[in-house]
């Protein structure tokens, strides 16, 4: 079965860093897509970086935009999101996403905090 496990998130300081991981399993890595989301109470599930198959291609979001760096590594079969100068804003579940053969999947959310 399709596995998604992040791992990474905590408490963290403004203008601090924190590096989240996504461990997957149970399809072909190499074929799909990637991508972190992320999500606030009352407010729509954000798409905050996407990466291609070959990671040839990348995108951010405005909000994150040279301050989170999303990678994969093809031989792990994981992908990973660096995350520096933390902001407040930047609190939320972040959410590993796979997408291949018209299908999308999830994993279950990792909590970053970002406060004084």
């Amino acid at each position: 079965q399709v596995r998604l496990v992040e791992s990474g998130g905590g408490l963290v300081q403004p203008g601090g860093s924190l590096r989240l991981s996504c461990a997957t399993s149970g399809f072909t890595f190499s074929r799909s897509a990637m991508n972190w989301y992320r999500q606030v109470p009352g407010k729509e599930r954000e798409l905050v970086a996407g990466i291609t198959r070959a990671g040839d291609f990348t995108n951010y979001a405005d909000s994150v935009q040279g301050r989170f760096t999303i990678s994969r590594d093809n031989v792990k079969n994981t992908v990973s999101l660096q995350m520096n100068s933390l902001k407040p804003d930047d609190t939320a579940v972040y959410y590993c996403n796979a997408r291949f053969n018209f299908q999308s999947y999830w994993g279950q959310g990792t909590q970053v905090t970002v406060s004084s």
